[in-house]
Order: structure tokens, then C-alpha cells, then sequence
């Protein structure tokens, strides 16, 4: 396992591991039962790791434009209707915010 991102607080963390594992990378927030303590531990206590070290160069370049809002300017223009409830989503969202049901996979 590698640790990919050191978290400023736990939501951050459980951010970026839903967005590894939307992108097929598998990962896990270790430490974030240590939040409770945080003043008095390092800041590096919560993390976020993947399970397959072979894929930290993927993660790594992923995390990186995500941070970087990349990805939002890429697809931030290729927006979606939810096939279940119709609401109207940005490109860069993977599920609906109104219902959570997943953007369905792009027919060629």
C-alpha cells in the first residue's frame, strides 16, 4: 500500500478517496479515527493510500489535476441530464446530486 494524499481534515480526505475509486483506483482513509486528537498529532495522521501500489503513478496524476481543477475544465462543459430524476448536472460530476444515481457510460 502507498499513501497518495495527506489530508488537512477528514472530509478531505473520504473526498479524495470517493474520487479514486470513481476512477477504478481502490483506496482507503487510514488515521481518521485519530481526528479526535488532531491538535496534538502530526498533520499527516489522516491519510488517503491505495491497495495497488502499481497504480500510484495513475493516482498520483489523477489526484493532481483533480487538485489542480483540471478536470472540472475539462469536462465542466460536457454536461448531463440524470436519467432518473432529469436534473440537470456538470460535466465534471460522476453522479447526480439530487438523487445519486451514477452518469451513465458515454455510447460511441
Amino acid at each position: 500500500m502507498k499513501r497518495v494524499h495527506n489530508a488537512r481534515h477528514l472530509t478531505d480526505a473520504h473526498l479524495i478517496r470517493g474520487f479514486l475509486e470513481s476512477n477504478g483506483i481502490e483506496a482507503i482513509v487510514r488515521g481518521d479515527m485519530l481526528t479526535g486528537a488532531w491538535g496534538e498529532l502530526p498533520v499527516d495522521a489522516c491519510a488517503v493510500w491505495i491497495t495497488d501500489d502499481t497504480r500510484f503513478d495513475e493516482a498520483d496524476r489523477l489526484l493532481q489535476d483533480f487538485l489542480k481543477g483540471a478536470l472540472a475544465r475539462i469536462h465542466g462543459g460536457e454536461g448531463w441530464n440524470c436519467p432518473q430524476c432529469a436534473e440537470a448536472i456538470e460535466g465534471q460530476f460522476t453522479a447526480c446530486w439530487q438523487c445519486g444515481t451514477q452518469r451513465p457510460a458515454a455510447t460511441s
